[in-house]
């Protein structure tokens, strides 16, 4: 038998493995150090009862029923599930490779397409899915990218627990700035110009039969929902004039934003907060990569939540494949001024509540779904791991492809028939 059917036939099975996941289990947490990512805080030697896929008790020394399995774990760290950013995950998998790429439509007619809805493309067999979960990544925002408008699409919250529904509203994704302007006929003020339009169009002000209409009637009808204030437009900006921009337009349309990137948020942190605008920031940024981040500073995320912003994490570049690196900006915002609870928050909480599912994840709370982390050390320090995960209170197989081939070739294993000489 070849190497590479071997090799297909690992993956099938740890693709197998990822339906299963869905069915709920009861255990009990035992003498765990629970952070909860809620106003109770840490709870230090307590423990936590999962009964049917839901968190049913919190609290020292709980009664184990009959039948439920119990896991020790030794006072170390238990938390909600992370949140692994604005993320690609089972809609991109070789970013190289078009026809695995799903993110973006480009349309030459009307390439304005608020209908377009990245999450009818989401494949939970991916491969990144495991990739990710394997670090405690339990739940990402599936974001539509930019292809031939600045206008993206739509996107949705996934649970990483082999379920191929999104939960929750859908999103809205919009790019400004110097990011969108090739989009925009080169210029940010087009932006603005052609978005007027478009909200004159969803608002009936500009005849549907219109020879200059931007957009299709199903998109008129996505945009109006919006600005009703269904669901959220996550703006992916960074430059502080942008940001100023943007709120006068949220605040005159009345539309709910969340900014993705701000590189620049903190020079606006008052107004940001007074409009309650969760910003969801890459705590890597410091150097000025463009004229948009001239401003960046390691104290972003710090800045935002002395101000009261509600800071949430996800990356730029290739969010999708390092998913895992997720860890890493919470950490390093905490160690420029961020309190590691409100660090822990923004990987949990604060994200399930800008996109409307923190009545059934993102924290640690009886009623919640039962994603859960127990972690061998600090989870915001990349020198620890995930040791044990649950979703919906289903163990979750710690393993990925990334682990299949370090088990394979490490461990002295037979050298397959393709690499002997």
């Amino acid at each position: 038998m070849s190497a590479s059917i071997v090799f297909l036939r690992r993956l099938a099975l740890l693709a197998a493995a990822l339906p299963s996941i869905a069915c709920a289990q009861d255990v009990l947490v035992r003498n765990a150090t629970v952070h909860t990512a809620t106003a109770r805080g840490t709870l230090t030697a307590n423990d936590v009862l999962v009964q049917g896929g839901v968190i049913r008790a919190i609290g020292p020394a709980l009664a184990a029923p009959a039948g439920v399995e119990v896991v020790d774990a030794g006072g170390r760290p238990l938390t909600p599930a992370l949140f692994g950013g604005i993320t690609d995950i089972g809609v991109e998998e070789v970013s190289g490779e078009a026809a695995t790429v799903d993110s973006a439509v480009k349309l030459e007619d009307q390439p304005q397409r608020p209908e377009f809805d990245v999450t009818l493309a989401y494949n939970p067999d991916s491969v990144l899915v495991p990739v990710a979960r394997v670090e405690g990544i339990g739940f990402t925002a599936l974001g539509a990218n930019s292809g031939g408008g600045f206008i993206a699409g739509q996107g949705g919250v996934l649970r990483l627990d082999g379920s191929t529904d999104p939960i929750g509203p859908r999103m809205l994704f919009v790019r400004m700035g110097a990011a969108g302007s090739e989009l925009s006929g080169s210029s940010r003020a087009a932006q603005w110009m052609l978005l007027d339009q478009m909200v004159a169009e969803a608002r009936g002000r500009i005849a549907a039969d219109s020879p200059h209409a931007l957009l299709t009637p199903a998109g008129r009808a996505v945009l109006a929902r919006y600005l009703g204030g269904s669901g959220r437009i996550v703006v992916r900006v960074d430059r502080a004039a942008d940001i100023r921009q943007l709120l006068r337009w949220a605040g005159r349309e009345q539309v709910r934003v969340a900014i993705a990137g701000g590189a620049e948020a903190w020079r606006l942190a008052p107004q940001l907060a007074a409009a309650g605008v969760p910003v969801f920031v890459d705590a890597l940024s410091n150097l000025p990569a463009s004229f948009d981040q001239i401003g960046a500073t390691l104290e972003n995320a710090a800045r935002l939540h002395a101000t009261g912003v509600p800071v949430a994490f996800s990356q730029d570049g290739d969010a999708s494949h390092n998913a895992r690196k997720i860890r890493q900006l919470a950490g390093n915002a905490v160690a420029h001024g961020l309190p590691w609870d409100a660090a822990l928050a923004g990987l949990t909480r604060v994200p399930a509540q800008a996109f409307g599912v923190a009545d059934r994840i993102g924290s640690i709370a009886v009623g919640q779904q039962a994603d859960l982390v127990l972690w061998e050390g600090d989870p915001l320090d990349v020198g620890h791991y995930a040791e044990r995960m649950w979703l919906g209170g289903r163990a979750v197989p710690m393993r990925s492809r990334q682990t299949e081939l370090r088990d394979r070739y490490l461990r002295g294993s037979a050298t397959p028939p393709a690499y002997r000489r």
